[in-house]
């Protein structure tokens, strides 16, 4: 229990911002949940979490149920933050709430789409789209809930979930990971892994991440039989006898043990330096037999396709003052999209409002910039199979 005077609880000086929320839905009298749990429950009620059943991890295989999904992957998280807050002593109900929530903001078809939302992004409105930064605001500005009243309002979470929602990024190639002290605005954050997490329970998320995906990845690879010649790299790596099988839960156990044996509060958060030149000989093997291998191409260039069809359907009608007139006049052609997206966005804007919207209005579509960054949100919440789907009606007749 090498962590436990720094785990997230009362006794820690920085607790009262750990739990700080912006405002609040509202609070039972008999509620027996601690804050951490509370942003969990409102966590896996939200859409977003839901959805991430059906978006895609790094293999695009919906008919294969034994390929790794967005939510698969976050429950690895999950499982392996858990392990490890667990041995160090921190607040496990904390990395639970985290590792649920950290994938929130992931667009259809993974990190490719991530991608192609990121380009359009940069064109059109001079942002940089990541998905880090895309999930903080689903649970800022997005998600809603009803509350006891049925008034839809936000996930309001606490600071210490929000926080390790955008500072999970795992593409970490420094060893002893430590918090930071700063309590910042996190919509300071201009881009990936600006700043360490606040809490060593994020921490502990980011590199859970790291370790999660890897494995998992090689697991799916050679499922699929990507990495059919390149076996015998992967086990010279790995320093296997090739009659040792290659799974996760090989990979995932020596990198936790090694974690937890090697971590303290004065190092941080640390891998052996054998163990940590392992991870990214690992890290660079998926890069070159896996994440870049021509196999993978044909989807990438497909998801291209979808989404940045299904975006210029949308962007098309923005005409300043007529754009939800021209919006209308396309849903005999694209019901499904003009009617899915016209309902999303009116909880979002700044006109024809249900009462219980408690939300802030967060779109005006008069602006142009704003009626973009709307599309993308939009986009960025749904799942492969709707995309497709929307494509499908789109080129349809």
């Amino acid at each position: 229990m090498k962590f436990e005077q720094y785990a997230a609880n009362e006794n820690n000086p920085k607790w009262e911002n750990m739990i700080k929320r912006e405002k609040e839905i509202y609070k039972r009298n008999n509620d027996i949940r601690t804050e951490f749990e509370r942003d969990y429950n409102r966590i896996i009620h939200s859409n977003a979490y839901r959805r991430l059943k059906h978006k895609t991890q790094v293999f695009f295989s919906p008919e294969n149920d034994h390929i790794c999904t967005r939510i698969e992957h976050v429950t690895h998280v999950e499982s392996i933050s858990y392990t490890i807050a667990k041995a160090l002593g921190l607040n496990t109900e904390l990395t639970r709430a985290i590792a649920t929530a950290h994938d929130i903001g992931h667009s259809p078809f993974g990190h490719q789409g991530e991608k192609v939302l990121s380009e359009i992004s940069v064109k059109d409105i001079d942002e940089t789209f990541w998905h880090e930064k895309n999930g903080l605001d689903f649970a800022d500005k997005i998600e809603l809930l009803e509350d006891n009243q049925k008034n839809k309002q936000n996930l309001n979470l606490t600071y210490s979930v929000r926080d390790g929602i955008i500072s999970h990024c795992g593409e970490i190639d420094e060893n002893n990971l430590k918090p930071r002290d700063e309590f910042i605005n996190l919509n300071d954050y201009t881009r990936p892994n600006q700043y360490n997490p606040y809490t060593w329970e994020a921490c502990v998320v980011k590199i859970a991440d790291k370790i999660s995906y890897l494995g998992r990845d090689i697991e799916d690879a050679i499922t699929l039989g990507i990495l059919d010649e390149h076996l015998n790299e992967l086990y010279k790596i790995l320093n296997y006898n090739t009659d040792i099988i290659i799974n996760n839960t090989v990979i995932i156990n020596n990198l936790v043990y090694d974690l937890c044996q090697n971590s303290s509060p004065e190092k941080g958060l640390c891998f052996s330096e054998e163990v940590f030149n392992l991870l990214n000989e690992i890290k660079k093997f998926n890069y070159r037999n896996i994440y870049l291998s021509e196999r993978l191409m044909p989807s990438i260039q497909y998801f291209k396709i979808v989404l940045t069809q299904i975006y210029d359907i949308l962007k098309n009608v923005y005409e300043n003052g007529v754009t939800i007139h021209n919006l209308k006049q396309m849903e005999r052609f694209y019901p499904k999209l003009v009617n899915g997206f016209y309902n999303w966005l009116a909880g979002f804007w700044k006109f024809e409002r249900n009462a219980n919207f408690k939300n802030d209005a967060i779109f005006d579509i008069s602006n142009k910039e704003d009626y973009y960054r709307a599309i993308i949100f939009y986009i960025s919440g749904m799942t492969d199979n709707f995309a497709i789907e929307i494509y499908n009606e789109i080129i349809g007749f």
